[in-house]
């Protein structure tokens, strides 16, 4: 099992580095999950997307911090005046169509040699660690 693992690990800072080259975007490749997270769930509470994207609330805070600098987000209160929700600019929706196009370019690319079935079957492995590990540290209600 620590074979899969470590290959978990390359694809993904193999997929950072494929990211990082290819992007005309001044962003790090750390940023790849909260532009696809951002565009697919506008409005969420910075702790939703701590969760969903699985990294720590203050680095939540922090990285939210440099993309509202830079003009991707905007943050606004939410009812309860302890949330904040995060909303894409214009310039995150294109980020995003960008970061999307580079990330479908690589899932092509690394599984080109896969047939249909074996992708599938990758897919559906794959998914349920993500879910147990999920549930794991933040419990079966996280679930999106």
């Amino acid at each position: 099992m620590a074979g899969v693992m470590r290959n978990i690990n390359v694809i993904y800072r193999c997929g950072a580095i494929n990211r990082k080259q290819k992007s005309k975007e001044d962003l790090d490749g750390i940023y790849h999950s909260y532009i696809i997270a951002i565009f697919h769930h506008p409005g969420f509470s910075q702790d939703k997307l701590s969760r969903l994207i699985c990294v720590s609330k203050s680095s939540v805070t922090r990285h939210l911090a440099f993309l509202e600098e830079r003009g991707y987000i905007v943050r606004r209160q939410g009812e309860d005046k302890r949330e904040m929700l995060v909303f894409p600019t214009e310039k995150l929706e294109k980020a995003y169509a960008e970061t999307h196009a580079i990330s479908k370019e690589w899932r092509e690319k690394i599984t080109a040699d896969l047939s249909d079935k074996e992708k599938e079957i990758a897919a559906s492995v794959l998914e349920k660690m993500a879910c147990a590990a999920r549930n794991l540290i933040f419990g079966a209600e996280d679930e999106e």
